[in-house]
């Protein structure tokens, strides 16, 4: 029997029924802030605290990422939809600059977005390439819960809202 490798579309379809959060990734190089969505975003180590985030080799947060060495992940509201899409648009001038949006900084000095129901704040430890893709793994220096909203979540290609299950 011959295995047919699936499409890239085949591939998108599928691995959409995984449900992620939705997160903005953020960095400061020097006095330059930047932002972009993210949902490849994991857990890694307890031992040291690790978390990783996988971007575009052709998104412009790419370099910067590489460039700065830190960065934090913003988990997102179900109310920061907007936000959300301002930071996923690629064909924007700008689109993802801080303009516009409520932050402080972080212990790194990432921005730390308003509204955020949490936040991991981290020092970037190594790069390691992943196809099309570069994971970012970085140590936690900051951690904090600020709300316990209800999160923002992606599925199907689409935003969707967590339904809690009776127990």
């Amino acid at each position: 029997m011959r295995i047919v490798p699936p499409s890239k579309d085949d591939f998108r379809r599928t691995i959409g029924r995984f449900a992620t959060g939705v997160t903005i990734i953020t960095t400061r190089q020097g006095h330059h802030l930047h932002g972009m969505t993210a949902n490849a975003v994991t857990s890694v180590s307890l031992d040291p605290l690790l978390v990783l985030v996988c971007v575009d080799k052709t998104a412009d947060t790419h370099d910067i990422l590489l460039k700065a060495g830190v960065f934090a992940v913003n988990i997102l509201s179900i109310n920061q939809q907007e936000i959300s899409q301002k930071f996923a648009t690629k064909n924007a001038e700008w689109t993802h600059g801080m303009e516009g949006v409520g932050y402080r900084a972080g212990a790194t000095g990432s921005p730390i977005i308003e509204g955020c129901i949490a936040y991991l704040d981290c020092r970037t430890v190594t790069e390691q390439h992943g196809g099309d893709h570069t994971i970012f793994i970085g140590e936690v220096v900051e951690a904090a819960e600020l709300s316990d909203g209800e999160p923002l979540l992606f599925y199907a290609g689409q935003f969707a809202a967590l339904r809690h299950v009776a127990q």
